[in-house]
């Protein structure tokens, strides 16, 4: 089924939803910063009440409620921290799924780009909820209140504050153009750092096996340096910058007391005024100076949130969808074009059409396109124009959670995940009973349930990440059982058999034989010949170009008729050159008793650089 395009993207409705959490903040923010009031408005009637009247009854009356003030003020503080936590789980909770099927769509779409940056930012600001750098940002309404307050002591104290303050707010805004740049140039020096660590755990064995490590080292050691370098020229102008903030404000803390004491002496304000004005003078400016300290924290949730935005900005959440029918089979190619962000064409104009049954091979020489568009039909990229229709359905708009049903899918690279054999043979499915028989099947199918009965605990043995336990041509042929599992309407096998020993390729060709007959539809991209017999159709790409399509037979004929021409090739030395140009595999060498058929195919990448 076609997912909603009307449905708000999923960042938009989560953040307008937690916007309903900002009215209880503002009043428990509200509640909290007039509770502050309690220690200048204690200290002021300590001086006017309980030292003129010498009455001990005031003092414990008055201390009794300024106690109970301070524990209604921590009970809030208490409430809002909580509040913060759960809204940050709650966004946490809502946009993970979200981010990681964008960031899954993104790598699918953009080999070599893959990274989890979009988890580490959602974490960020999550933390960020939950961290002292809100806090500021929910305190700074308040200060009107408190500037209001010491200009109600005395004029001229409180404009004293108010100048003092907006000195400091003018040190904040400094160190926030002072220290942007550098934060961002740093923030992205890191992240080259980490996709560089990444890539280089990610093919360790390489990296050790051809003495790459330091030349690699050395690179990610310079996107370090960089981002060290920001980082550190960021916290020395932010130091200076905090340094001068406390020491303005100590200097107008001892600045409000001096001409406190000055109105004193002058009889126009009482001692309790002069210390009332100095307390609250410093809960007014405490938001922006800590604002200032934790700066850094603020711009870092700042720019993670511009990249989820960049990210999620237009995904959508998953809905549930209604369940399609179980397709027949039968696909058709309606002039698939795709293109690099270049605009250079990877793929032009590929159409053909099968029939429920059929079985086509793809061939053609190295980058002529073939696992570009093997992965457009399975769905995994979308095209650039045109269509690949499954009964009808557009793969590309079709919900993959539904699509996956009916598609197996054997990519170039095979991709097994942490867990064991049973759950990758299943698609990490809640492994029951009814889906270990699903399982089994598919393995008997694949012809590897003998191989998986033979490992140390059967299909419940743990592969490892990306099945490192597994050789490669196990791998290939639990991925092929994977590929089998739940009966599908439409296999797409990728080079099915390029890790394959004999024995290997002969279960594959009894695999296909299977499926063809029970009435699935196959597309396989290959490059040996003995596979070929097991084909109805087959399609030549060139340059991303469709050459030739059509029946198995018509396309062998039509490329013998093409190699006559172009060289006088003696027909004895044949099977050599088939096992230059296509025996790439680790199977067994072609014998001499090669068809004609089959010497055809074997001279295709001579035909179309001719």
């Amino acid at each position: 089924m076609m997912k909603d395009r009307q449905q708000p993207p999923a960042l938009r409705v989560v953040m307008k939803e937690a916007r309903r959490a900002i009215r209880p903040l503002i009043w428990f923010s509200g509640g909290i910063n007039v509770l502050m009031l309690t220690g200048a408005l204690y200290m002021l009637q300590v001086y006017h009440r309980v030292l003129s009247s010498h009455s001990l009854e005031t003092l414990v009356m008055l201390s009794l409620m300024a106690a109970a003030a301070l524990a209604a003020m921590a009970g809030l503080e208490v409430v809002r921290g909580r509040l913060l936590a759960t809204v940050g789980s709650w966004m946490n909770a809502r946009l993970a799924p979200v981010l990681l099927t964008a960031s899954v769509e993104y790598a699918a779409s953009a080999p070599g780009h893959a990274n989890a940056r979009p988890l580490r930012d959602l974490d960020q600001v999550r933390n960020f909820f939950t961290s002292p750098g809100i806090f500021p940002i929910l305190d700074a309404p308040w200060a009107p209140l408190f500037f209001a307050a010491i200009f109600v002591m005395h004029p001229w104290l409180g404009w004293l504050a108010l100048c003092g303050g907006i000195v400091l707010f003018a040190l904040a805004v400094l160190n926030e153009y002072l220290t942007r740049k550098p934060l961002t140039e740093a923030a992205n020096a890191q992240s080259r750092a980490y996709v560089q660590a990444e890539a280089a755990i990610r093919n360790a064995e390489v990296v050790q096996a051809m003495g790459m490590l330091k030349p690699l080292l050395e690179g990610w050691k310079a996107q370090q340096d960089e981002a060290n370098k920001g980082q550190v020229l960021a916290a020395n102008r932010g130091g200076v910058i905090a340094a001068i903030a406390r020491c303005h404000r100590l200097a107008l803390q001892m600045a409000i007391l001096g001409l406190g004491a000055y109105l004193v002496l002058r009889n126009e304000a009482s001692p309790g005024i002069m210390i009332s004005a100095s307390i609250l003078m410093g809960r007014a400016l405490s938001p922006v100076e800590q604002a200032i300290g934790t700066w850094k924290a603020t711009v870092g949730a700042r720019a993670a949130y511009r990249r989820l935005t960049a990210v999620a900005g237009e995904h959508r959440e998953a809905t549930p969808v209604l369940p399609l029918p179980r397709p027949k089979g039968r696909f058709e190619a309606e002039n698939l074009m795709l293109a690099r962000q270049g605009g250079e064409h990877i793929l032009k104009g590929i159409s053909f059409r099968l029939n429920p049954g059929e079985a086509m091979a793809l061939i053609g020489p190295s980058g002529a396109g073939k696992t570009s568009l093997a992965r457009i039909l399975a769905g995994a990229w979308r095209p650039s124009a045109g269509r690949a229709l499954l009964d009808g359905m557009d793969v590309a708009q079709w919900a993959a959670e539904d699509r996956g049903h009916y598609v197996g899918y054997l990519p170039q690279d095979i991709e097994l995940f942490a867990g064991t054999v049973s759950e990758n043979i299943c698609r990490f499915a809640n492994v029951n009973p009814a889906v270990f028989n699903k399982v089994v099947k598919a393995a008997q199918l694949a012809g590897v349930h003998e191989l998986i009965k033979g490992l140390p605990k059967g299909y419940a043995t743990e592969i490892g990440e990306s099945g490192a336990v597994l050789s490669g041509g196990q791998r290939q042929r639990i991925g092929l059982a994977r590929a089998l599992y739940g009966d599908p309407a439409l296999i797409i096998l990728d080079e099915p058999n390029s890790n394959l020993d004999r024995e290997g390729e002969d279960a594959l060709i009894a695999a296909l034989g299977a499926v063809k007959a029970a009435g699935t539809t196959i597309i396989l991209i290959a490059h040996r010949p003995n596979i070929m017999d097991k084909v109805d159709k087959i399609l030549v790409l060139n340059r991303g170009q469709q050459d030739l399509f059509g029946s198995r037979d018509h396309v062998f004929n039509e490329l013998a008729a093409r190699i006559r021409p172009v060289t006088q090739i003696p027909a004895s030395p044949m099977p050599e050159i088939s096992t230059a140009v296509i025996g790439t595999g680790n199977g067994p060498r072609p014998s001499s008793k090669r068809t004609s058929r089959q010497s055809a195919l074997s001279t295709t990448v001579v035909a179309n650089q001719a």
